[in-house]
């Protein structure tokens, strides 16, 4: 999982915790947790769900649980003990966490469980929380009532990964092999960008500050970034 930090700086989830890249050098921030899901609130505020490590006071597994100091300190909010999240996605209306069910709260304390067709690999909300996109093995599936229903996108490719901009219409995808799709017109149509040269593990489209776009994926070889809407990418570090 990747998002980013107040600034342009990237964070990366890892089994091992919370990563601030650098050129100087890949900065550990957190404590040693294994961070299976991982989601920026908004500004200054971090959800996250997985294991905690040997050294660390958090419930098996620690459910849903929050830093507001970029990830320095985490508190625990809801479903310790319980819930153990692959896939979460969270917006200024809520949190959508799938734990082998998919589960979705306002407030991040009290949870209603909800259907969804197939196992989702990563979920995104939009920039409200009503539109979410989830990829599957059966293939892109949207939802337009933050979870509550779901249907396959038309003519969509399978994607591994997908995220949306913040401006609700843009949404960016990378399937198994690394090729990375965009779409410009609320996931209606689909074209292909960038070809990376290794499978995806984690990505992030953000706004930086000086208002640009910026698209991040993580894969098995390198973390990159494309600042022309997905059409090339250049290697923030390579592994």
């Amino acid at each position: 999982m990747v998002g980013e930090a107040d600034s342009d700086a990237v964070l990366v989830a890892a089994h091992n915790g919370l990563f601030r890249l650098s050129p100087d050098g890949d900065v550990q921030v957190s404590p040693a947790i294994d961070l299976m899901g991982f989601a920026v609130a908004a500004p200054g505020r971090l959800l996250a769900s997985g294991h905690p490590g040997p050294d660390v006071d958090l419930p098996q597994p620690v459910g849903l649980i929050e830093s507001t100091d970029q990830g320095r300190s985490w508190q625990p909010l809801s479903r310790q003990g319980q819930s153990d999240f692959h896939a979460l996605t969270a917006s200024p209306a809520g949190v959508l966490g799938y734990d082998g069910t998919l589960q979705r709260s306002a407030d991040g304390l009290s949870w209603e469980r909800l259907e969804i067709p197939a196992e989702p690999a990563s979920l995104s909300a939009g920039p409200d929380g009503s539109q979410v996109l989830a990829t599957t093995e059966q293939g892109l599936l949207h939802s337009t009532d933050a979870g509550s229903t779901w249907a396959l996108v038309p003519g969509a490719p399978l994607l591994q990964l997908v995220d949306w901009s913040v401006d609700g219409l843009t949404a960016v995808g990378v399937d198994p092999d690394g090729l990375v799709w965009t779409s410009q017109d609320g996931v209606r149509a689909w074209q292909r960008a960038a070809q990376l040269d290794a499978p995806p593990m984690a990505m992030d489209v953000a706004t930086t500050t000086d208002g640009g776009s910026r698209i991040l994926v993580v894969t098995s070889r390198a973390a990159t970034e494309s600042r022309d809407g997905g059409q090339t990418f250049s290697e923030l570090r390579r592994d």
